[in-house]
């Protein structure tokens, strides 16, 4: 066999075997270089404002400010009721003068209330907000030192998990322990709602 010959031959196959180990690196693409692998753990944030002690102080204090408010404007309520029910008794023999200055009167009084306790429970509202932020901000520093702990770099709340099979990733109970040595109880002081909130709740009750 001449050395044209079999030149001639070994072509085809050499040309085989380069375009064999070629297509699948072109088919795979450029494969990037550093990307971490994505190491997930979940927590489920809802959980813990009824699990930890911290979320159930806040959670009673504000149901005990709420009792209270209830408190305050029942009696006021039930003075106004008493009120409205003898000016309709009256209604036929008051004049039209003295009629409309009870009705002014009347009104006026029902404004007043009516102001005092949607103020009352906007503090409120603005009170566990607060509280809640304050619970927040705690909570950040544990969720590292754990996401650091098992070598995690992604975190997700447990809402936007459609599917999960590894219960282990979850760090809900592991978070609600730190969090309960560090911040067991937690003062809800009656403030004044963020403005955003407040426009939000104005937007809500227009609609």
């Amino acid at each position: 066999m001449t050395t044209r010959t079999y030149i001639a031959r070994a072509l085809p196959v050499a040309a085989a075997l380069i375009a064999g180990f070629i297509a699948p690196a072109l088919a795979a693409g450029p494969q990037p270089q550093g990307t971490p692998v994505p190491k997930i753990l979940v927590i489920d944030r809802s959980i813990i404002l009824r699990a930890s002690k911290g979320g159930q102080d806040i959670v009673r204090q504000v149901n005990a400010y709420t009792v209270q408010l209830e408190k305050d404007f029942k009696g006021q309520g039930a003075a106004l009721r008493s009120q409205y029910q003898q000016l309709q008794q009256q209604a036929a023999i008051l004049s039209a003068d003295v009629k409309a200055r009870k009705v002014r009167d009347f009104e006026s009084k029902k404004n007043a209330l009516q102001a005092a306790a949607q103020k009352r429970q906007s503090l409120i509202q603005g009170g566990f907000f607060k509280a809640r932020q304050q619970m927040e901000q705690a909570l950040g520093p544990i969720l590292q030192g754990i996401m650091k702990e098992r070598g995690a770099n992604l975190l997700l709340d447990r809402s936007a998990v459609v599917l999960g099979t590894d219960s282990t990733i979850d760090i809900t109970g592991a978070a609600v322990q730190r969090l309960n040595q560090k911040m067991p109880s937690l003062k809800v002081d009656l403030v004044p709602p963020p403005p955003g909130m407040v426009a939000q709740q104005q937007q809500q009750q227009q609609q």
